[in-house]
C-alpha cells in the first residue's frame, strides 16, 4: 500500500514537469525573437544549399561522434561516460512515470536490472565527475557555484533512483519520497540554471552546420 504523501510526491514532481516545459516554452520563444547575423564572408564551399543542409545535419549528429571532438578523439572513456551520465538522466525521467504508472514493468528482472545498471552507472559517473571538478584546476577555475550545486544534485538524485528502481516499500518508503522530491526540485530548478543548456543544442548547432557548410568546412572530410 503506497501512503498518501508518496502519491502526493508522484503527484507534484509531474505538475513541476509540465512548469519546466512552460518555461522552456517561454525561453525558446525569446530566444527565436534574435535573428542570426548575416553571413559576411563569400561562399567558399561547394554544393550550394544541399551541403549547408548535409552540414547542418551533420552539426546536429555531432553529439553521436565522439571522433568529432579532440577530447573524446584521444579519450574514449569520456565519451563513455558523457553516454552513461545522459541515459541516466533519460531514464530517471522516464523512471518517475513508470513507479506510479506502469509498476508491473519493474517486476521484470531484466528490465529492472538495466534500469539499476544505467541509472548506478550515472550516479558513479557523477561522483568522478565531482572529484574531478574540485581536482582539475583548469576545470574549477572556470567553474561557477551553479556547475558544482548541479553536479552534486544530478549524483544525489542518480543515487536515490537506482534505490527506487526495485519499487520496494517493504522497509519503508524513505528512498521513493526523497527521490520525487528532489525530481520536482530538480526540475523546477534546472530551466534556470546551466543544466538547461541542452536546449539550445539544436539552435546553436543548427547555425554553426549553416555557417561551417558555407565555407566549406562541414561536413568534415576524411583524407585517410
Amino acid at each position: 500500500m503506497r501512503s498518501d504523501l508518496l502519491q502526493y510526491a508522484e503527484t507534484i514532481s509531474h505538475l513541476a514537469l509540465i512548469v519546466m516545459a512552460i518555461v522552456y516554452t517561454l525561453r525558446i520563444r525569446w530566444f527565436l525573437r534574435f535573428k542570426a547575423g548575416k553571413e559576411r564572408q563569400a561562399p567558399t564551399g561547394t554544393g550550394g544549399p544541399e551541403n549547408q543542409r548535409k552540414s547542418i545535419i551533420y552539426s546536429w549528429a555531432n553529439v553521436a561522434m565522439p571522433n568529432a571532438m579532440e577530447s573524446t578523439r584521444t579519450n574514449k572513456m569520456m565519451y563513455v561516460q558523457f553516454v552513461i551520465f545522459h541515459l541516466g538522466v533519460i531514464l530517471a525521467i522516464a523512471l518517475t512515470f513508470i513507479i506510479p504508472y506502469a509498476p508491473a514493468l519493474l517486476e521484470n528482472p531484466v528490465f529492472m536490472r538495466l534500469f539499476q545498471a544505467v541509472i548506478g552507472g550515472a550516479s558513479l559517473v557523477g561522483v568522478y565527475r565531482i572529484f574531478r571538478r574540485f581536482g582539475n584546476k583548469y576545470i574549477s577555475s572556470i567553474s561557477s557555484p551553479d556547475d558544482y550545486f548541479s553536479l552534486i544534485l544530478l549524483t544525489a538524485w542518480f543515487f536515490f533512483g537506482f534505490l527506487s528502481v526495485p519499487n520496494d516499500t517493504s522497509g519503508g518508503e524513505w528512498h521513493l519520497l526523497t527521490f520525487f522530491f528532489m525530481t520536482t526540485f530538480f526540475l523546477l530548478y534546472v530551466p534556470f540554471s546551466k543544466i538547461s543548456h541542452y536546449l539550445y543544442y539544436p539552435f546553436t548547432r543548427y547555425y554553426l552546420g549553416k555557417t561551417l557548410g558555407r565555407r566549406g568546412v562541414y561536413p568534415v572530410k576524411r583524407t585517410a
